[in-house]
């Protein structure tokens, strides 16, 4: 079974709105360019309300190659600085204790305490 959340979010960011269906009955883990242009695509609805859709792909700035690069994109920086987001977000006081430093301590302390995290993670990358 595949995740579809990658392609849905590519395919949001490159062509928001865009309206899609796909059913996955392979064995495939991972999509690949055959199953992509097996998308129904919506390209409206009848007098019934049922959707009109077409294995045609009317959207010629979504090819396999735009949608694959975009998946990728997306991968990379979710293992990226998405990761290094995470690790900080785990790490980090709450927001209760952060707001009690500031408080009791001053903005300088909290500010040593947060960096504290800050280094030890640090954005040596930039991915986006």
């Amino acid at each position: 079974m595949i995740d579809f959340t990658k392609l849905y979010k590519a395919l949001e960011i490159l062509k928001p709105n865009v309206q899609w269906t796909l059913v996955d009955d392979t064995d495939e883990t991972s999509l690949t360019e055959d199953l992509f242009n097996d998308i129904d695509w919506i390209t409206g609805e009848d007098s019934n309300g049922i959707a009109i859709t077409t294995k045609t792909n009317p959207h010629s700035e979504l090819t396999w190659t735009t949608v694959n690069n975009k998946m990728i994109e997306l991968q990379t920086a979710y293992d990226g600085i998405g990761l290094i987001q995470r690790n900080r977000e785990k790490e980090y006081p709450s927001i209760e204790d952060q707001l009690d430093e500031i408080y009791h301590n001053g903005i300088d302390s909290w500010k040593a305490k947060i960096k504290i995290t800050k280094d030890k993670y640090p954005k040596w990358v930039k991915y986006l």
